[in-house]
């Protein structure tokens, strides 16, 4: 799930190389926390949030083929950002 993540973001930042990606794992649940560069976080969110909600449904997609569920968290100055 974090090369599949981060696949995606790389190829829609200026900064592809500033992209971090960590994932906190349960038995059933997946979180995904994701960090870039400060000027990039407008091109992973878009207008009115629709890139980001299109990356979540991906994601949803992809998990439940796995049987687990997965919640995609942007980190901003280590603090994570409301959703």
């Amino acid at each position: 799930m974090k090369d599949f993540v981060a696949y995606i973001v790389k190829n829609l930042v200026d900064h592809p190389d500033q992209v971090q990606i960590s994932e906190i794992g349960g038995t059933h649940t997946l979180i995904i926390e994701l960090s870039v560069e400060k000027s990039d976080i407008g091109k992973i969110i878009g207008k009115k949030g629709k890139t980001i909600n299109a990356i979540r449904t991906l994601l949803m997609s992809v998990a439940s083929r796995n049987g687990i569920r997965v919640n995609l968290e942007i980190l901003e100055d280590g603090m994570k950002t409301p959703h």
